[in-house]
């Protein structure tokens, strides 16, 4: 009797456990989903900022790192053409002085031009560009922006501003030709950055980069998720909002331009507030990169900056 009673008792107990096992299961088969925390986009500053191509006493790559890490940055991109020694050592130097202050190395930006007949002159400059991305890798950079270039029938960037960055096309060819050498110059640079893990952002610079169409162009002919864009609030003159939202679901990298006490060849009366909600609309979550180009002194208006994005990001 006691064998008997012992044994219905555990059925039942197994039977139970198997109903309250089936319960939850049911209770299971259409969990609610939980909402998504929203987060906020991560702030860097571009060394740009700080040097200019004229302010010397900030060239220095770790004294940028230093001001960027007290004004409480999260991250720094660096401009290639600032770094007067690329050798691995002082590479190494640079990334262990960003980790050591808490700062991601978030980008690198270099200079190139593929828009020439000369096949020499492109293939110049994409052996620069391969070598930068190499840089990249060794910084442990995980984008690289890039430039198609342009047509160098204005001669000095003064004088391509005041014509709002249009020039004529080089006598004797087309524009076909043009978007031709830049796509053929970048196909090659893919290998190298899938190698590397360096996603290459097509920038909308001036020359064939100029219109989001440009941009889209180059990279809808490349067709390779190692190329797409990096985007500047400050490189669209005309109409911004409308171009800035044809480019934010292929954004890498935005980069955001201010011009506190007005600026050296333009001065934009940008809508961060409007700006940040189209890149909320591109699911953008990735960095924000201030470039300062104003003439108010930057130790007083790249910090304004930064307190700027961090309200709209």
């Amino acid at each position: 009797m006691q064998r008997r009673q012992l044994l219905h008792t555990a059925a039942a107990t197994v039977g139970a456990a198997a109903l309250g096992s089936k319960s939850l299961l049911a209770a299971d088969e259409h969990p609610s989903k939980p909402e998504q925390a929203s987060m906020p986009n991560r702030i860097g500053v571009s060394t740009y900022s700080f040097w200019r191509f004229r302010n010397e006493p900030y060239r220095p790559i770790e004294k940028c790192l230093d001001l960027a890490a007290s004004m409480g940055f999260d991250g720094v991109e660096i401009l290639q053409k600032q770094m007067p020694d690329t050798s691995n050592e002082a590479l190494q130097n640079i990334k262990r002085h960003a980790f050591l202050l808490g700062l991601d190395l978030m980008g690198f930006s270099t200079h190139q031009d593929f828009v020439s007949p000369d096949k020499e002159s492109r293939q110049k400059n994409i052996d620069h560009t391969l070598d930068t991305i190499e840089q990249a890798y060794r910084l442990g950079i995980p984008t690289l922006r890039l430039n198609t270039g342009r047509w160098g029938t204005i001669k000095t960037f003064d004088v391509l501003m005041a014509n709002r960055g249009i020039e004529p096309i080089l006598e004797g060819y087309t524009e076909d030709q043009g978007f031709n050498w830049v796509i053929e110059s970048i196909s090659k640079l893919i290998p190298k950055a899938a190698e590397c893990g360096v996603i290459l952002g097509l920038e909308n610079h001036w020359g064939l980069g100029l219109t989001p169409e440009g941009v889209l162009r180059v990279i809808k002919a490349i067709d390779s998720p190692w190329l797409q864009v990096t985007l500047d609030t400050g490189n669209f003159l005309e109409d911004p909002y409308k171009r800035l939202e044809q480019l934010a679901d292929r954004t890498v990298l935005l980069q955001a331009k201010t011009y506190y006490g007005g600026g050296t060849w333009y001065t934009l009366e940008l809508d961060y507030a409007r700006i940040a909600k189209i890149m909320k609309a591109a699911d953008y979550k990735g960095y924000i990169s201030l470039e300062y180009e104003g003439k108010e002194d930057l130790l007083e208006a790249i910090p304004k900056s930064l307190a700027l994005l961090r309200k709209h990001f």
